[in-house]
């Protein structure tokens, strides 16, 4: 099914974050983001690696971007302060960062973000502004918010200092885990994938990097598939339970990373994504959004849609999950089989 209108790259294709800028966000966030571990889980399967980036300060990996981005404004942040656009992950990053460098913030969420981050967001002291639930709402705020008042904009993910925050996550997986063939992400605006494929394809050239989405948002497989940026209309991509991965079309940058970088993309149904949420919990003692454990998802049950690996890393992007759907969940036996 074609979902949308494809976007074309620009005649001059953006310059991909390098390892040096990636390097240099793990300067700057050595004492903000836990290096978190590669944990075992044996009873999912027996060379599965699972990265819970769950157990950053924030619950996500938002945090290594967001505080790379906001640390590298200058004065400007500070003097302004710093506004984001998100899904909610980010913005609680953006918040929590902030808040942490004395920096005014504002964020702008989708009326259908969980509570359970929206009250993160205000914890921290950011301001928050709710619009109707699209890309192109928050974008448009967003702007009018710039325009009146000033405000640093801190992207969610089409951003080079972003990318290189989130790129710290492959520095740590190429360094614990040197022997790891394969390392699935999951994949929203692709800032996280984009970071992740550069460190790992610089540091480890025979890895494997293979972004997963939710069957039903999966503007970023058919982006690359087509070789253009494709969007999906918000009414499909709302449909999904992962909320962290409701992006409507990728970034520009994310995306010539991708093209360059990224072996391929699969995608994983809702059932699927559930049975992961609840095996993580109940095997791993590991608390993930639905969001966060698609990757974990792919590798349980598309195996054969991917290359070949002895060591495989999952990340699990985020554990920020509204504690009555973690709970009916829980409650819930399986569903799919697991492959093979």
């Amino acid at each position: 099914m074609d979902h949308g209108i494809a976007h074309k790259a620009s005649p001059a294709e953006p310059s991909l974050v390098s390892l040096a800028e990636i390097e240099q966000a793990a300067r700057l966030l050595a004492s903000v983001a836990v290096r978190t571990p590669l944990v075992p889980v044996p009873r999912l399967h027996r060379d599965l690696l699972v990265k819970p980036e769950s157990l950053q300060p924030t619950g996500s990996f938002k945090l290594r971007g967001a505080y790379t981005a906001i640390s590298l404004s200058g004065p400007a942040a500070r003097e302004h302060g710093v506004i984001a656009h998100s899904s909610g992950n980010h913005g609680h990053a953006v918040a929590y960062a902030a808040a942490l460098l004395g920096v005014p913030a504002v964020v702008v969420v989708p009326s259908t973000t969980p509570k359970v981050k929206t009250a993160a967001i205000e914890y921290y002291g950011a301001r928050l502004v709710t619009v109707a639930p699209t890309l192109e709402a928050r974008v448009a705020a967003t702007e009018e918010l710039v325009a009146r008042h000033g405000y640093v904009l801190i992207p969610p993910f089409d951003d080079r200092r972003v990318i290189a925050g989130q790129g710290t996550v492959g520095l740590e997986i190429a360094a614990d885990v040197p022997q790891a063939d394969l390392v699935l992400v999951p994949i929203s605006g692709g800032g996280l994938i984009s970071g992740i494929a550069t460190a790992i394809r610089a540091c480890r050239p025979g890895t494997a990097v293979v972004g997963v989405e939710p069957e039903l948002a999966a503007d970023a497989r058919d982006s690359l598939r087509r070789g253009e940026r494709v969007g999906w209309p918000a009414a499909d991509t709302q449909r999904t339970i992962a909320d962290a991965l409701r992006v409507e079309r990728i970034g520009a940058l994310p995306f010539a990373h991708i093209r360059e970088l990224v072996a391929n993309i699969v995608t994983v149904t809702e059932d699927e994504i559930r049975t992961a949420v609840r095996l993580l919990a109940s095997h791993a003692g590991l608390v993930a959004e639905p969001g966060g454990a698609a990757a974990v998802a792919a590798w349980l049950y598309h195996t054969a849609e991917l290359p070949a690996a002895r060591t495989p890393v999952a990340v699990l992007s985020g554990g920020n999950i509204d504690p009555a759907l973690l709970a009916a969940i829980l409650a819930e036996s399986d569903r799919p089989a697991l492959a093979g």
